[in-house]
């Protein structure tokens, strides 16, 4: 075998292997890569008691209860279903019925969230993608939405060398 061949040889081999680890990790990653899991996704995915995931959702109007100790329940909606929510904790001063909400946490044995982190959403025009193309689908999405985020908001600053801080995404 010449230097050529050994060297491409080595080359195909490296690439090949390569192929193969991040086809094994995209694998083992694929339900894990989305960001939270709407309440009809859990549903329909039977999450099993003790799995650990992100629930993300609208908190249900009414749904808010205060309890003992800093301990708070409250369902979370996505149009279709809904799950109960229990968090123990300082809520974040932006949480509030039916605004968005991500919640980190695992469901118990009688299928209620047990939260150890919740997270409100930043501003009143921000809601995740995937909570508001599931609204779009069950004909609860407000049309104004998309225009107080592109352009009904605020102007973004700029900085001294005219640079953007803070645009709209």
């Amino acid at each position: 075998m010449t230097r050529k061949q050994r060297r491409m040889t080595i080359i195909g081999g490296s690439l090949a292997v390569l192929a193969l680890a991040a086809a094994l990790v995209l694998n083992a990653l694929r339900d894990s890569i989305v960001f939270f899991s709407t309440p009809t996704m859990v549903a329909e995915k039977h999450v099993a008691p003790g799995k650990r995931f992100r629930l993300g959702g609208l908190v249900q109007p009414g749904s808010l209860q205060r309890g003992d100790n800093l301990a708070v329940t409250f369902e979370v909606a996505d149009g279709s279903a809904k799950l109960p929510v229990a968090y123990k904790g300082i809520l974040p001063d932006l949480f509030r019925e039916g605004q968005g909400v991500v919640a980190e946490g695992a469901l118990d044995a009688s299928g209620v969230f047990k939260a150890d982190t919740v997270l409100a959403k930043h501003d009143e025009t921000y809601m995740p993608k995937d909570v508001a193309d599931a609204l779009k689908k069950q004909g609860h999405w407000k049309d104004d939405y998309g225009a107080q985020a592109s352009g009904g908001g605020k102007p973004a600053a700029t900085t001294a060398q005219g640079n953007l801080q803070g645009a709209v995404r």
